[in-house]
Order: C-alpha cells, then structure tokens, then sequence
C-alpha cells in the first residue's frame, strides 16, 4: 500500500481535523474495497481518533469519483489521547484490492482547526428534534452549473436547481446551514433520449447510478444516498438529519455526529460512467432540491478564533455567495496561488523523506498531482515561519 506522512505542530487547545480526497483519473478501475485511509497521530504513533483509522472505499457503485477520509485530533474532556501541544503526524493510507501494479490517483488535503470553548457546555446530544421527512422545496428549476472540486463548489441556497451531468462525471455544490439550521436535499436523474425514443427497453439498469453524499465544513461525511437507473427518471435523498447543534458530536450515529459545525455543507453527485454503455454518453438533467429550514441560533462561545476564520459560522456573505452560486476558489487565500486558486504553506523536513509541514495558518488544501515535484525537490523553508509556496507534492509511488 501506499503511504505518505505529513507533520502538523498544534497548539494544546484546538481540536484539528484533516481532510483527504483521493481524486482518479477518469476510465480508472476501482473495485468495491479500494480506497484511501487516514489517521492523525502523536510522535509515539498512537493513533488520536477513536478508531485507528478513518476511511472511504468506492463502495458498491465501483464508480472512479472523489472519496474523503477525514481524520482528527480532538480536545474535550473525554479525549484521554493526544493531549497537549507539540508535533503531530499525518498518515494516509492507499488501500487496494488487489496487488495488481495501481494507477495513479491525485490527493488533495485539508486542514481546519476548532479552539475549545469558554466555557464548559453540554457533553449529550439533543434529545429530540424533527425526524420527519421533510416536504422539499416544488416549483421552477434554476439553472447552476456544479463545480469540479470542494475548492470550486458551487454556492446554493434553498430552492430547486439544475444542471446536466454527464456519465462519469462528479458534480461538487456547497450550501450554508447556520448553528440551529436543518438542511435537507434530494437528487433526480431525468430520464434517457434513449428511453423517450423507445429505443432502450432491453438496456437493463445500473446499479448505483446516481451517487449523492453530503460533507460538512470540516469535509468529513454525513451521509451518502445512491439509485439505480433504467433509463426512467429516478430519485434518491438523503435521511433526515438534525438541525446544526455543537452538542451533536456527541450522538452515538456518525450521521448526528457529523453536524457539529455551522458552515459550507457540501454536496458531490456523481453519475456511473457505467450509464454510458447501456443509455449512452448524452448528458442527463440533474435536478436538486434543497431545503435549510429554522432560523439561526446563537453559536458556541469559542475560546479563540477557528482556522480558517470563516470555517465552522455563516456570515452575510456566505449567504450572498450562495445566492450568486459562487465558488470556493480564492477564499482565504493569499495573493497568488495554485490551479485550484488556493495557497499552501509547506516546510520540507521532518522525521524522514516524504514528511511535510501543514500550516493551519488559514485555508490551506495541498494539491497532490503526479505531474508535480516530489516534496524533497520543494527546498526547505523555517517550520516556525514557513514562506507560502504556490507548491504542488506528487504522491508517492504506488498512487
């Protein structure tokens, strides 16, 4: 399996979550059990999260699309690990199937910092909320293209939205839901040409055509809906989940777990390039519907300020931002940047070759490209005060 270290120097109060997307190329071969792990641990290799690992596998659809692993280190009163400020690892795991040579997939990283609270809060979940499923929004479609990345997701407010979605494709959105805000979505396949020509009767159906998950401001999965496809329009959506609380992390589901955080909830949808073979390679309309119902509450009273800033609240210009469908790209940015429009801030070195420095200084996502240099060609830069790079680290041998 392939493997790659990154190093992480935290202060002892912030809880630190680390996104890994693993992004292959189009016509790449998955099987159900590929996928990517990742773990943050200690300079002991005690592993922070609860579990050894956090991963994303292709799952049954066996469809080539963007899956996240996110891992963390987390500062409360029940985390009796990781404790205490100091220098803190990155591991990310490729995992395969089979042993057959792989190809090269392209990672891109994440990573936010939460300051722990003034003051002592609840440590139990809501006890009640709405379950119900919800009635999602009717009326005309408005037209919003999706972006290719969470960089370049495009905004989204309540409504109903639409766009064409070609088979293999990944289509990235991101919605604000505020502290006491409940967001429901639901996802449509139209139908086939083919089938309105009468000329698909016997194309069979895909299974796990359509693949609809939803991310929170920390990237890390809610929830994840599929369908299969005939030809005939098809729906999915996802389960109703609670409204924005701090207090949800500590829900035994992950689903409730998952929204601890106002913020960019972010939403993939992915169509199987297996819907080319048997209704062909025409786009097919994408229709979303998407409710964020209540109003919004006051927030928790953080001890410091997250990073980055505008990572875990909604401010007026996130919702303007939605309502003009803006992308991601640039946010919190410095001058300059990557293709993504994002900077990185690196510093080579560490315990051994491969190992990097990821600044939690502001919006930083390492764009990892097998046409990049490796990360030993990148120079070496002060870990105390690293220069911001328009850098780009090739994954190691066996991506």
């Amino acid at each position: 399996m392939g493997q790659r270290f990154y190093r992480l120097e935290l202060r002892a109060q912030d809880s630190v979550y680390v996104s890994v997307t693993a992004v292959p190329k189009p016509g790449t071969r998955v099987s159900y059990a590929d996928g990517v792990e990742a773990s943050v641990q200690d300079a002991d290799g005690n592993n922070c999260s609860p579990m050894e690992a956090e991963e994303a596998r292709f799952g049954s659809s066996e469809s080539p699309r963007p899956i996240t692993a996110t891992a963390a280190r987390r500062v409360g009163p029940d985390e009796k690990s990781c404790r205490g400020a100091g220098t803190y690892y990155v591991l990310v795991e490729r995992t395969r199937a089979s042993s057959a040579a792989p190809e090269n997939w392209d990672l891109e990283l994440h990573v936010a910092s939460e300051p722990a609270l003034r003051k002592g809060s609840a440590t139990a979940p809501p006890e009640t909320w709405n379950s119900a499923a919800p009635v999602l929004p009717s009326g005309e479609r408005k037209p919003r293209e999706g972006g290719t990345s969470f960089n370049k997701a495009r905004g989204l407010e309540k409504g109903v939205w639409g766009a064409a979605i070609v088979p293999g494709e990944t289509l990235f959105y991101r919605v604000p839901v505020d502290w006491g805000q409940q967001l429901s979505v639901s996802a449509e396949l139209g139908s086939s040409g083919r089938v309105d020509r009468g000329m698909a009767r016997d194309a069979g159906y895909v299974s796990s055509a359509l693949v609809m998950s939803l991310s929170n401001p920390a990237r890390a999965q809610v929830d994840d809906v599929d369908t299969a496809y005939d030809g005939r329009q098809k729906s999915t959506a996802l389960d109703p989940l609670p409204p924005v609380a701090y207090e949800n992390r500590f829900a035994l589901t992950d689903e409730v777990a998952a929204m601890r955080f106002a913020g960019w909830y972010y939403l993939a949808v992915h169509l199987s390039p297996d819907v080319a073979e048997r209704f062909g390679d025409a786009p097919l309309e994408l229709t979303l519907r998407v409710d964020v119902d209540g109003s919004p509450r006051p927030g928790p009273s953080y001890a410091g300020t997250p990073e980055p800033a505008e990572n875990f609240g909604v401010t007026e210009r996130d919702t303007a931002a939605a309502r003009r469908g803006e992308t991601a790209s640039g946010a919190g940015a410095r001058s300059g940047g990557d293709d993504d429009g994002l900077m990185v801030v690196i510093a080579a070195g560490g315990i051994g070759t491969g190992v990097v420095l990821l600044g939690i200084l502001g919006l930083w996502t390492l764009i990892a490209r097998r046409r990049a240099a490796r990360a030993s060609e990148a120079g070496s830069a002060s870990a105390a005060a690293p220069a911001p790079l328009a850098a780009q680290f090739g994954p190691p041998r066996g991506w």
